[in-house]
């Protein structure tokens, strides 16, 4: 089998925040134009270029509002099904993306089976997204038609608090705006990327280096960049050991980040048939957590743990493999009225602490993209059509992805 990245077969190299964005693909060009520009030919990867001398073509009427189609949750339990609607008129900032691909990710079935909070329906769900630049407002300098781009789990915020001006838009202040299910600026409830449309302000879209390819961009827009953040944030570098909780869409990306920076990673899974699969995104040793194994000889073996199961299970059975002054990081979260307790003295006897993390600022996410495509790091995904999504959400839930799903809305079901 060939493999899905070259990480083993190179030396780690570790970069700090300048190196990270001075080797990463240099920002596309992006004129000031006049007014809402629009284009037709779609130029996916792979795709052949528009014939020399084609004349662009609007999509909808002039700059909008723009007839679309996506997969609705429209109850907690119902299967998803189709649903036309519209995206928002262009607005000086705004630009106009050809979705192409949309990774599926399981804050998606979370969210439309209610276990994160009563939603509105019906909801497209959907944040990792990848696609096309096919329009552009009159404002907009960061993109041209044609670009190459991704949106993630944000499409707004408020701009204006510590968090947002440092280029924490995650944390926002006074809560940013979701790409699902989240009431925008304007009122209306935010429809994500389970869709072939959508209409982003240009601060909220990032690019997407050429060598990554199109179909495996999206899940790095939630799954890489929800491991990126915390890993880079506790400093894991050469010499650093680290464990890795779940081998899932979040931990098969995990693994190989911090594989690249240098780190000596241990994967820690439930399920024998992936110690395969982690060894070949760079884990230099796997374990599996089963009733009865002895986790004696990792007593506090590592500088940082990342969690990334979204399942209740036993903290006091990790936490004790921590160094002092260590910290585990939890980035799965399942069924909020689901506890996950740990001990009193888990974290008492050896100054270990306990943290969460969540996605990463617009900044940061590019910073991540570029780093990706400099170590030639991508997800191992499986292209479904837009209707195999109830069929992919069952797979999800019984830990049967390998290891993301990602909707291909060209492809026929």
């Amino acid at each position: 089998m060939k493999k899905q990245n070259s990480i083993s077969e190179h030396r780690p190299r570790t970069w700090d925040r300048r190196q990270f964005l001075a080797a990463g693909a240099t920002l596309l060009a992006a004129p000031l134009l006049p007014a809402v520009t629009v284009r037709a030919q779609s130029r996916e990867v792979g795709a052949p270029d528009a014939a020399a001398g084609s004349s662009p073509t609007p999509l909808g009427s002039g700059n909008g509002p723009y007839p679309t189609e996506g997969m609705a949750g429209y109850s907690e339990t119902s299967p998803l099904k189709l649903l036309k609607f519209e995206r928002r008129a262009l607005g000086p900032k705004d630009v106009a993306i050809k979705i192409h691909y949309c990774g599926v990710c399981h804050s998606d079935i979370h969210t439309i089976h209610g276990d994160w909070g009563k939603i509105q329906y019906p909801q497209i769900v959907g944040h990792e997204i990848a696609g096309e630049v096919v329009a552009i407002g009159s404002s907009v300098s960061k993109f041209d038609v044609g670009s190459r781009v991704g949106v993630g789990t944000m499409v707004n915020s408020c701009r204006h608090c510590p968090e947002c001006l440092r280029g924490a838009e995650n944390y926002c202040e006074n809560g940013n705006t979701q790409t699902y299910a989240s009431k925008d600026r304007d009122g209306t409830i935010t429809q994500g990327g389970y869709s072939k449309f959508i209409v982003v302000d240009e601060d909220f879209v990032l690019r997407i280096p050429d060598s990554i390819d199109l179909s495996e961009a999206g899940p790095m827009l939630c799954a890489g960049i929800t491991c990126y953040s915390p890993i880079r944030h506790w400093s894991v570098a050469p010499g650093k050991r680290i464990a890795v909780l779940g081998l899932g869409g979040l931990g098969h990306l995990a693994v190989q980040l911090a594989t690249a920076m240098g780190a000596q990673v241990t994967v820690i899974t439930t399920s024998p048939d992936k110690s395969k699969d982690a060894q070949r995104f760079g884990a230099k040793d796997v374990l599996v957590n089963q009733a009865g194994v002895d986790f004696s000889k990792y007593k506090r073996a590592f500088d940082f743990i990342l969690d990334s199961i979204p399942y209740q299970h036993d903290l006091d059975r990790f936490i004790p493999l921590l160094r002092r002054d260590a910290t585990l990081c939890r980035v799965g979260v399942g069924k909020l009225t689901t506890a996950n307790q740990y001990g009193q003295m888990t974290t008492v006897l050896n100054r270990t602490a306990l943290a969460g993390s969540n996605t990463g600022g617009i900044r940061e996410t590019q910073e991540m993209l570029d780093f990706c495509a400099l170590q030639k790091i991508k997800p191992q995904i499986t292209k479904i059509s837009m209707d195999g999504i109830n069929d992919a959400w069952s797979k999800v839930i019984a830990k049967q992805a390998r290891y993301r799903f990602v909707m291909d809305m060209n492809m026929k079901g």
